[in-house]
């Protein structure tokens, strides 16, 4: 097995000895809201009668809220130790849990209707990741991702400084995308019909008494030209032709 996968199984098994969600700063009341609009996102599209491949469910914070959606989901991940927390948590649902290599997935050619993550094509080798995606997703199917902005200063500094890294709870493979280059990536692997743009300023220790304003300003700066480019995320869409 490959040091950079080898790397994410070992990460996988310190965060199911920690607090998953404080690791990724879902617990507070920004990180809250900030979970609850990438699950808006993600599940505005998904229908009752769709084959869903959830790709990285990690510890299964947003497999949760993708069963909501009555689809038949596939949700897979590196790490049986993340595994084990998911299926835990979800032991009666309308989804398979899978110990998968996302490089070298089990499933057919053409085989999901969608492919949804969040924050987990950062911690791929970009190129490998996308052509199996396109490989298992059917014609007519599409992706939809949230990942960090490079863009942003202070995830430039968390991706490229290994202190920082290992201070904010990273993997020492994970980086970050500039939206360009994603998107240039995703016409390289055959996806069409892109959309990829930044979004999300409210930063997740915000105290919770200064979230209702600030998430109103916060909202408003996605829409300045150039100040929105350093917002801290990146949505992804994207098309597989018919």
């Amino acid at each position: 097995m490959e040091k950079r996968l080898q790397n994410e199984i070992e990460h996988g098994r310190f965060l199911a000895q920690h607090d998953p969600g404080q690791t990724w700063n879902w617990d507070g009341a920004a990180g809250r809201r900030r979970w609850f609009r990438r699950v808006e996102m993600l599940m505005a599209d998904l229908r009752p009668d769709m084959e869903v491949l959830e790709l990285g469910c990690g510890s299964g914070f947003f497999t949760r809220e993708l069963v909501k959606s009555r689809a038949s989901v596939t949700a897979i991940d590196i790490s049986p130790d993340l595994l084990d927390l998911a299926k835990r948590s979800l032991p009666n649902s309308n989804v398979t849990f899978m110990v998968e290599n996302a490089y070298e997935m089990s499933f057919d050619n053409n085989h999901f209707d969608a492919v949804v993550g969040i924050s987990v094509l950062h911690h791929l080798d970009i190129d490998k990741g996308l052509s199996e995606i396109f490989r298992v997703l059917k014609p007519g199917g599409f992706i939809i991702f949230t990942e960090p902005n490079m863009m942003n200063p202070q995830i430039a500094l968390q991706k490229n400084i290994p202190v920082f890294k290992k201070l904010l709870g990273d993997s020492p493979d994970e980086t970050a995308f500039f939206r360009w280059g994603i998107r240039s990536r995703l016409y390289q692997f055959g996806f069409r019909n892109t959309q990829v743009f930044p979004f999300d300023f409210l930063h997740p220790s915000l105290p919770a008494r200064f979230v209702p304003l600030l998430e109103r300003l916060c909202m408003r700066l996605e829409n300045i030209p150039v100040i929105r480019e350093i917002a801290g995320s990146i949505f992804i869409r994207a098309n597989k032709e018919s």
